[in-house]
């Protein structure tokens, strides 16, 4: 795919120049999305809604990170360990154990295993896995933006592998799994 803009570069062009102003540079991934303005736009109000919630960033990258291992997305795993490591500061082992959708905090670790059994059983969870994640302390509203990030996680893991984006992050591969 290419990264640069195809359908409609005037208004693609306008998007990535927004998108430079408010984080100061534009990723590969955002030069392919905005092939499709309409993407890009959905992508962007998603990440900015969520943005906004009862979720912390640094519980977000966790969620981020538990997603791009398990979907085996290289770029996404090395986009969200440096921003992981430079901008929600988590270190290396907790960035490392959230792959595993482990957190050595015991709320972010209720939030990853919820997020974890709703990826793995593809939008179905057993009665017991809500009461787990309810003990562990999560909300109703945590519940519904672990959802919506979970949804963010998957568009971007599978538009990445799809695009086959080219990494400019320090290459993070995924753990070989069984």
């Amino acid at each position: 795919m290419s990264a640069l803009p195809q359908t409609n570069p005037a208004e693609a062009a306008t998007l990535l120049a927004d998108l430079k102003k408010n984080i100061g540079s534009v990723p590969n991934m955002a030069k392919a999305m905005a092939n499709s303005p309409a993407l890009f736009k959905g992508w962007m109000g998603l990440s900015g809604a969520l943005a906004g919630g009862v979720l912390s960033p640094a519980v977000r990258e966790r969620l981020s990170l538990a997603s791009a291992e398990y979907n085996r997305c290289s770029y996404c795993l090395s986009a969200q360990t440096f921003l992981g490591k430079n901008v929600t500061k988590l270190d290396g082992d907790e960035i490392e154990r959230a792959r595993h959708a482990e957190s050595t905090d015991s709320h972010a670790a209720a939030l990853l295993a919820l997020s974890d059994a709703i990826a793995r059983g593809r939008g179905s969870i057993d009665e017991t896995t809500l009461k787990t994640a309810r003990a562990g302390g999560v909300t109703d509203a945590e519940i519904a933006e672990v959802i919506g990030n979970l949804a963010l996680n998957i568009l971007t893991n599978y538009f990445n592998l799809v695009a086959d984006t080219d990494n400019e992050f320090p290459l993070v591969t995924p753990h070989q799994h069984a």
